[in-house]
């Protein structure tokens, strides 16, 4: 028990990367708890987690698990999602998923709550958290939608290994080693775990997230495209997506280049409306070298936008250097924004 007063909450994968991130973050932002529950998958049960000062024993997630819980924060896979989310709605929560497993369901709500809030109040149970390189986007593309108007995205990433989990991060760290020591290095989960091929990632770059689909597109790359339209209520925006994995543990890093719909607009209109976009942070100024990295970004909840400058032949277009942490804001962080807004607005 946490406090009297709150609500029953699950966390399902709290033992993974994110899992670990949505309770720190519950923490932080003193999300109102009355009663936790942590829950993972049968190799996981059983394990120990520290919240608030209290011990907490892992348990295995199944549907009963899910009886009293009115808030659940999936991220185990969705594999894990598509099985119990519906059994956990079943039972009265309401469920906010960090998987794919339904963000393009046309009846589940895909949330960044700086860009598209009110669309929580239309769930029926289950709330999608987008792809982290897609909530970065798109909360510092929403303004200016707002604003100006888009008429085309396209994006080149720079990603984490942690996108990839903590055996990515392992990974990395033992290839760097076995590299440095002039030892070849061992390939067995990048750029797909259940891929044909692997390649070191170490001292290295991916041009591959997730499995290529028919199109020579790979899934992340269609997410990043498919999702932007979704949340931004824009299906028949042109977005184009290149995702790139980097040898880096923690923060995603976007080159995007925008369209804009109306004429005549400056760098200084884009610092303008950016500067005052909720959970943008601009750091842009290049006299003193100021932009976002990787390393400055990581461990903050911000998006942080730099680099801004106007295309040399479109007057419209615009390129854009866009940093967020993938495992608090492309992940934990949105997930517990979109259950305080439920909580906020009474859309449970």
């Amino acid at each position: 028990m946490v406090n009297e007063q709150g609500y029953n909450v699950a966390v399902v994968g709290a033992t993974g990367a994110v899992g670990q991130k949505m309770l720190e973050t519950l923490d932080k932002k003193n999300f109102p708890i009355k009663e936790l529950t942590l829950l993972s998958s049968s190799r996981s049960a059983g394990k120990k987690i520290n919240f608030k000062g209290e011990e907490y024993t892992v348990k295995e997630a199944t549907p009963e698990s899910f009886t009293g819980i009115q808030i659940a924060l999936f991220s185990a896979g969705g594999s894990v999602s598509k099985k119990l989310a519906h059994e956990a709605v079943s039972r009265g929560a309401v469920v906010v998923d960090n998987t794919s497993a339904f963000r393009m369901d046309q009846d589940v709500p895909l949330v960044v709550p700086e860009v598209n809030e009110e669309d929580i109040k239309n769930h029926k149970g289950i709330i999608a958290n987008p792809n982290c390189s897609t909530i970065q986007m798109v909360a510092a593309l929403k303004p200016l939608q707002d604003t100006f108007g888009i008429t085309r995205v396209l994006v080149s990433t720079y990603q984490a290994v942690s996108g990839a989990g903590n055996e990515a991060v392992e990974e990395l760290k033992q290839q760097s080693q076995a590299i440095l020591n002039g030892d070849e290095p061992n390939t067995e989960l990048l750029p797909v775990k259940g891929d044909k091929k692997h390649y070191p990632i170490a001292f290295n770059a991916l041009p591959q997230i997730d499995v290529f689909q028919e199109n020579g597109y790979t899934f992340e790359e269609m997410k990043m495209i498919n999702e932007t339209k979704k949340i931004m209520h824009a299906p028949q925006l042109p977005v184009a997506a290149t995702c790139v994995r980097l040898p880096f543990f923690t923060a995603h890093a976007e080159s995007v280049y925008v369209e804009v719909d109306k004429e005549g607009v400056e760098v200084t209109d884009l610092h303008r409306i950016l500067m005052d976009a909720p959970g943008i942070e601009l750091q842009d100024d290049p006299a003193t070298q100021t932009y976002p990295t990787p390393l400055s970004a990581s461990g903050k909840s911000e998006v942080f936008v730099g680099r801004i400058r106007k295309d040399l032949d479109n007057p419209k277009g615009f390129h854009l250097w866009v940093v967020s942490d993938n495992l608090l804001k492309g992940a934990a962080w949105n997930s517990v924004q979109i259950a305080e807004s439920l909580v906020k607005n009474n859309w449970l």
